[in-house]
């Protein structure tokens, strides 16, 4: 767990959630997204202004963090990648894919071969003209032989051909309609052809790294003349790491720094009276909290222990206790009920001891040892839902252990390491993507081990499809799997809670992440 009496990276902010009650005062709930006007969100006619210094204090980092996109797996990471790069697409504020270094692009029949028209006079930072196999080659970096964690979303690509400077065709072993929607993954960033030296890193996005020093804070610089318009606002940007919620409040309140992510539940009715703050919530769409189980190591290879675990917590009660009803609750996959192709046929799992003890004596496992490693290096509330976890699942005579541990180098010491764990997993653009990053059977990321060769096969029929009830149908009979024989327990959707000093103009909720899609640094601007 995140000491928070130790000092925040380097911002030396401590404080506890009884200072931050004493010192909190007033301010208006933004509206989540899809509901109308946000506070702190721009009108249509503001026009950007330029200049100032951006500091976001942020958590979602540590002192193992690379430059290398590949590698990025939490928020920090990807608030720096799209600071210095840009992918060939991206989401919208509605959830539709949106061109960003591809201009445009057609599907042939079937959509097993694609054309993308890769947009002209983009330059990197090393004045290298943007061109077909600058995007070649970054689509290559997560193909094949990769631990990168967009390996399974570049999985069906047989395929990638130059046709001019300025346009590529994509060949897929199977028809794949939402493919754009892939290449707006945080990991898939273009480089410039042969790059290979992330520590200086080359890109096409509005800054240019000045000073990289993980763990503690990102600077970048504006390059000039970036070629979205009326973003790239800022002259610089300052990226600090405190990982700790009540400190990064107390630095966004008392005016040490312009925005911070994941404002803590519990507290933020206190951050919304600040006079100088506004919150943005994006209802729904946001983390997913979790407890996961890895399938392949004993005890949880036997699935009745996997039930006995999902009907053993009190779902409702997380929500209601440690995240103030700001969280949707979860049914056992990454995939939020306001989500396309949600699972609206798959019932709520209850909090149900007696099943759970049911399931427990079934699985003959009465003197498995159970524990649970949980920090606040996962997510905000994780060590508190597991303590609520422990005193649920003990009414059906199972004893589980909570284990606290650092937080710092968590998603590479712990994670996809440890045999039952918490983890976050953030909003993906479809559900495709979400499913298959997580849960397929060659996933980098399949955090429960769990491989299924027919869940495989669903999920690739389904991308091939374009009949949307098949669709919906065979997405559905996938969730239905992972809920009933999986290894994720998860709990919650929490929603996104960003805030931002009243100067922040270019604010709003977006389906796909916190502070602007993570994005704030190019999309905004200081009023």
């Amino acid at each position: 767990m995140t000491d928070k009496t130790s000092k925040q990276g380097s911002s030396g902010l401590i404080l506890d959630r009884r200072e931050l009650m004493a010192g909190a005062a007033a301010l208006g709930l933004g509206f989540g997204f899809g509901m109308g006007s946000m506070a702190g969100s721009a009108l249509a006619d503001d026009a950007p202004k330029k200049g100032g210094t951006l500091r976001l204090g942020m958590e979602g980092g540590s002192a193992s963090d690379s430059l290398d996109p590949r590698t990025y797996a939490d928020s920090i990471p990807i608030s720096y990648g799209w600071q210095i790069w840009n992918g060939l697409t991206e989401v919208d504020s509605h959830g539709n894919i949106a061109g960003e270094l591809a201009e445009s692009w057609e599907a042939k029949p079937g959509a097993t071969a694609w054309v993308f028209n890769i947009r002209k006079g983009v330059t990197f930072t090393s004045g290298k003209t943007l061109d077909a196999d600058d995007v070649i080659y970054s689509l290559n970096l997560h193909r094949g032989e990769t631990k990168s964690g967009a390996k399974d979303l570049l999985s069906g690509i047989t395929d990638i051909k130059k046709l001019n400077a300025n346009q590529i065709e994509i060949t897929l072993k199977s028809g794949d309609a939402d493919l754009p929607y892939a290449f707006a993954d945080y990991h898939v960033l273009i480089v410039p052809n042969g790059f290979t030296d992330f520590s200086k890193p080359d890109g096409t996005g509005a800054y240019a790294l000045e000073s990289f020093e993980p763990g503690v804070r990102v600077l970048t610089k504006n390059k000039g003349n970036y070629w979205k318009p009326n973003r790239g606002n800022f002259d610089s940007i300052e990226l600090r790491y405190i990982p700790d919620a009540s400190a990064r409040v107390q630095a966004l309140i008392s005016g040490q720094i312009d925005a911070a992510n994941r404002l803590d539940a519990r507290t933020v009715n206190l951050v919304m009276k600040a006079p100088r703050v506004n919150v943005v919530r994006t209802k729904g769409t946001g983390n997913r909290f979790a407890f996961v189980a890895r399938c392949d190591q004993d005890p949880y290879t036997n699935n009745d222990l996997r039930l006995a675990l999902k009907y053993g917590i009190d779902r409702k009660k997380i929500v209601d206790t440690v995240y103030k009803g700001f969280a949707t609750i979860g049914n056992d996959t990454t995939i939020a009920p306001s989500a396309k192709y949600y699972a609206k046929d798959v019932p709520q799992r209850p909090y149900d001891p007696d099943k759970a003890a049911f399931h427990f004596k079934k699985a003959g496992l009465a003197n498995a040892k159970l524990e649970l490693q949980v920090s606040e290096g996962a997510f905000s509330g994780a060590t508190d839902s597991a303590v609520l976890y422990q005193e649920a699942i003990s009414k059906a005579g199972i004893t589980l252990d909570v284990k606290r541990v650092s937080g710092d180098g968590y998603w590479d010491n712990v994670w996809l390491k440890a045999p039952f764990c918490a983890v976050y997993w953030g909003t993906r653009p479809t559900v495709d993507n979400q499913l298959s990053q997580t849960f397929l059977s060659t996933a980098n990321w399949n955090d429960t081990a769990w491989k299924r060769p027919e869940f495989d096969k669903i999920i690739f029929e389904a991308r091939a499809e374009l009949d949307e009830a098949k669709r919906q149908q065979l997405y559905s009979e996938a969730q239905r799997m992972i809920t009933d024989d999986g290894g994720m327990v998860c709990f919650a959707i929490g929603d996104y809670l960003d805030g931002y000093s009243k100067k922040v103009m270019g604010t709003a909720p977006h389906p796909h992440y916190d502070m602007c899609d993570q994005r704030i640094a190019e999309k905004g601007w200081f009023a």
